[in-house]
């Protein structure tokens, strides 16, 4: 029997909201995890990416506001300021029209017009450790108010260096506060951070052992190193995916590999990690309206995006470590659609597939693509070897015509009467002949008649 959010108990102004924007019945990590919370329990939350763990945190935390109240109650800490801008959206729907003020503290932006905007006093603020940090120390944002503080993508932002930030983040906010720990991936290092810093957290964990969403499809096609542009623009032309996200693992290639990737005629843009705030937002805003068809992206850029009609996902460098993959595929196949992810190695990345599939219980299939079609290796080394016999057979079939055409020839000459031998270097009229003519004798002896003939006629 399902669960409804009428029976998590979420506040009727949510719920209308939740109407509004069509979300019905709550998912498996938001039917554990919203009780949890409401009751202010520490806690880590561990999903598969695309099943609603943001939603399961932003319910029981909005709900902890206060409107009346001028200080800072809730705060998001992120690793990227795409996430943070993705996770702000959300926010701004749940609350409009209402009396909650939000805002973001990302890096990249102004530090002047934030600092501007904290004088309005937000209740919920959505921030990356560095920029939060750095207001801290300024003395332009306190956290002695808040109620519960939660880091998404957890390990992401202790992975990225920011372990000593986001420590110095918590250390600002009350011991009392509630803390959440969230992500699709939780691995050794980040719970024994969660051990410094909750208390007895509750561990909320959705088929841990499904690590990718059951309506993914993992492939992958082999080519040398030189081909994988190529490949990749043969893949789109033969998928026509309508939005796909295309990964590199190094950034200081990204610009070299959108130039090509365009040369080739792809309808292609890149998330720049150095690009302003403005720019990023923009390339984001115009995938998700359909401007363009592939985003080039690494790792670190679209860890936790949520973008709708996402079908695809192409690794044109095969990720890092099961848990990059993991993220990476989480892309598509969101909330229970179905997805594609393609990986494109060399024979000699093969291997780290083969580890990803045992690490993460899934299997990667081999593809191939001939005629159209994405086939089984099998069926296109069939082709191929019929291809190669055909091409074999055609000097066979041409040197038999040759050797037939040769014996009519043969069969001609030895039919025509015999004529007398000229005397050596002399004409039949008793002529000399010249070096010239006898070499044209020499190269025509042997040949049929009617060849004979048609030189006599032209002399």
């Amino acid at each position: 029997m399902s669960t409804s959010f009428e029976q998590l108990q979420i506040a009727q102004t949510y719920l209308d909201k939740l109407k509004e924007l069509g979300i019905g019945e709550p998912t498996p990590i938001q039917t554990e995890a919203i009780p949890v919370l409401k009751q202010g329990s520490d806690a880590i939350i561990q999903s598969q990416t695309g099943t609603g763990k943001t939603l399961a945190y932003l319910l029981p935390a909005l709900e902890q506001i206060d409107p009346t109240q001028k200080q800072l109650q809730v705060l998001v800490v992120v690793p990227t300021r795409e996430l943070g801008m993705q996770i702000m959206q959300e926010i701004e729907k749940l609350t409009a029209g209402g009396p909650i003020r939000s805002q973001s503290l990302i890096g990249g932006a102004a530090v002047v017009r934030q600092v501007e905007k904290l004088r309005l006093h937000p209740h919920i603020v959505v921030g990356t450790p560095g920029r939060l940090l750095e207001l801290m120390k300024i003395k332009k944002l306190t956290l002695h108010h808040v109620k519960i503080g939660v880091i998404d993508e957890v390990d992401q932002v202790f992975e990225l260096g920011s372990m000593q930030d986001v420590e110095a983040v918590l250390k600002g906010m009350l011991k009392s506060s509630q803390k959440v720990f969230v992500s699709a991936t939780i691995p050794q290092s980040t719970e024994q951070a969660a051990g410094r810093w909750l208390k007895e957290p509750v561990i909320i964990k959705i088929n841990p052992s499904q690590r990718t969403a059951e309506t993914l499809e993992h492939l992958y096609v082999v080519c040398q190193e030189r081909e994988k542009i190529d490949t990749l623009r043969r893949l789109v032309r033969l998928i026509k995916p309508k939005s796909a996200i295309v990964f590199i693992n190094v950034t200081d290639d990204i610009a070299q590999v959108v130039a090509k990737l365009q040369y080739v005629g792809l309808s292609i843009e890149a998330l720049y990690g150095e690009a302003s705030k403005q720019d990023r937002a923009k390339v984001m805003g115009s995938f998700r309206d359909g401007k363009f068809q592939l985003l080039l992206a690494t790792d670190v850029a679209a860890r936790g995006l949520d973008i709708e009609g996402v079908t695809h996902v192409f690794h044109l460098d095969p990720a890092t470590n099961a848990e990059y993959y993991l993220h990476r595929v989480g892309r598509t196949g969101r909330m229970g659609r179905e997805g594609t992810t393609i990986s494109i190695v060399t024979p000699k990345e093969q291997f780290i597939l083969d580890k990803f599939e045992k690490q993460l219980g899934i299997t990667i299939a081999p593809k191939a693509m001939y005629e159209g079609r994405l086939v089984d290796p099998a069926q296109d080394r069939s082709a191929a070897a019929m291809r190669s016999r055909r091409e074999a057979a055609r000097p066979r079939e041409a040197a038999a015509v040759r050797t037939s055409a040769a014996s009519m020839d043969a069969r001609e000459v030895s039919a025509a009467p015999a004529k007398p031998a000229a005397p050596k270097h002399t004409a039949a009229g008793g002529k000399a002949v010249s070096k010239a003519q006898r070499e044209r004798d020499r190269k025509s002896k042997g040949a049929p008649r009617w060849l004979k003939e048609k030189q006599q006629n032209k002399e």
